[in-house]
């Protein structure tokens, strides 16, 4: 027979100064609480003595469903595998219709826990929600948060998109359209070259290269775009201009490879369009070099030619394929394409930026999963930091969300796959009384938590739709 303390050192994970199903085993429970479930191994928990036991507890009791999905089910429609819960036996299911040891009372609690914090913001709701509830009710309730894994698998591949060489998709880019204009003819860096090759043979320099021309003989009015040049240049930059008419055929063989290029980006973002209600998988990351086109084409041809994604058809939208008519477009294009996407996976890149951090912040603030790959100095300093895009707020239900961070690729592939095979693995820390943080065991990322804040809590569930609904309504609020 299990002792009082054994039985708290067991539950500990479980046992909060929070009130609710929380604080139901705890130093102040009373001890008849504890002689029952000490004789649990012996004497198997029917649900009629489980809610004697809860109400002893100063807990309201559980419904016939509630009991039999938590204890004695291991559904396979549910939104995670519930056999990965820690401690989980087989021959839970296959013997007596009660719980039968204190190891299956603890496999059921965490599995709500789990389940509270996934999607519904904390326990004490998730209790309260659904508790009475049969399990019908509470199956279609979380199987809805399942992604159809077999559907997404039957829908065959998309239309293929058009190619672009790698080393060619810079050109696709916001500052290479501005440089040559939307044909490649008319745009500033023609004009430039040729006005500075002409300032170069006049002062002695008949054979100038081009980088010498945009790094040297920018015209005053045009300075600030000098990077913008460089950049959409580079494949010539270090090519010797002999002549006015050389330079004009150097530069239409490269101004060719843009018109190519971009015309195939704005095919392939109609295609992108076009694949919408299907899109799975947005990449947002930023590219300020030709560098980083070609890296950033290698990862998701890396990520996504994991044989285990390639099986699922997935549709997912490569940012070094895709162009817009202008940046005003392109952000309209990306907002529309983050909303309607399952998944989101950040590149982190070199550098910060605006755009990319924003899409990921919207993704979080959707509810949807988003999975930051960088590397592993970026990665501690991530963690380090405590990156505020690491925690947001789903904006419909309130519930508290964290990204998934990785250095790793392979874990990136590796996510995707789970995420869409409905196998996430998740475990439960109670770092200090009464504050949870859900993670992902991959990765080690927090993706949920509770504080421990009494009075933030209360307030924060108290008001939060309280607040969304006076809106709707065009109540104010101060």
């Amino acid at each position: 027979m299990k002792s009082k303390a054994e039985i708290l050192k067991e539950f500990c994970l479980f046992s909060m100064p929070t009130g609710g199903i929380g604080s139901w085993l705890t130093d102040q429970t009373h001890s008849d609480v504890f002689e029952r479930l000490g004789r649990i191994d012996e004497e198997p928990l029917s649900a009629v003595q489980l809610n004697q036991l809860l109400v002893m507890g100063h807990e309201a009791p559980v419904g016939d469903g509630f009991y039999r999905y938590y204890w004695l089910q291991a559904p396979s429609d549910h939104p995670y595998n519930v056999r990965d819960i820690p401690g989980f036996s087989e021959a839970w299911l296959q013997s007596t219709e009660m719980i039968a040891s204190l190891g299956q009372l603890k496999w059921g609690m965490y599995r709500l826990y789990v389940d509270a914090l996934l999607y519904f913001g904390n326990v004490r709701t998730a209790f309260r929600r659904l508790r009475d509830l049969s399990i019908a009710e509470i199956t279609g309730l979380l199987s809805s948060e399942r992604f159809d894994t077999e559907a997404i698998k039957r829908r065959g591949p998309p239309l293929p998109l058009r190619t672009i060489a790698k080393d060619s998709r810079y050109l696709i880019s916001e500052m290479a359209c501005k440089s040559y204009g939307d044909l490649g003819e008319t745009g500033d860096l023609r004009a430039v070259l040729i006005e500075g090759y002409k300032a170069h043979a006049a002062a002695g320099n008949p054979s100038p290269t081009i980088r010498e021309l945009l790094e040297n003989r920018i015209p005053t009015g045009l300075q600030a775009r000098q990077p913008e040049f460089i950049f959409s240049a580079d494949e010539v930059l270090d090519e010797r201009i002999s002549s006015e008419s050389d330079l004009s055929t150097k530069y239409g063989a490269i101004a060719s490879k843009f018109a190519e290029a971009r015309k195939a980006a704005l095919d392939n973002t109609r295609y992108y369009l076009s694949m919408l209600s299907d899109l799975d998988v947005y990449v947002a990351t930023s590219m300020r070099s030709r560098k980083d086109f070609r890296s950033m084409a290698e990862t998701c041809e890396r990520i996504f030619s994991d044989a285990r994604l390639k099986e699922m058809n997935l549709r997912y939208f490569d940012p070094t394929l895709s162009a817009a008519g202008g940046h005003e477009d392109k952000g309209l294009i990306e907002c529309l394409m983050v909303k309607c996407a399952k998944v989101l996976v950040y590149s982190a890149g070199e550098k910060e930026s605006y755009g990319k951090d924003a899409e990921a912040a919207m993704a979080l603030s959707l509810g949807k999963p988003v999975i930051f790959y960088c590397d592993q100095e970026q990665r501690g300093r991530f963690y380090r930091d405590v990156h505020p895009l690491s925690r947001l707020i789903e904006f419909e239900t309130g519930i508290a969300v964290g990204a998934m961070v990785t250095d790793k690729l392979e874990d990136v592939s590796d996510l995707i796959h789970r995420l869409f095979e409905n196998r996430m693995v998740y475990y439960l820390e109670q770092p200090k009384p009464g504050f949870l943080r859900l993670k992902e065991k991959l990765t080690d990322s927090v993706v949920r938590l509770q504080t421990n804040d009494q009075l933030l809590n209360e307030t924060f569930w108290n008001h939060y739709h309280k607040d969304r609904d006076a809106r709707r309504k065009g109540v104010g609020s101060i």
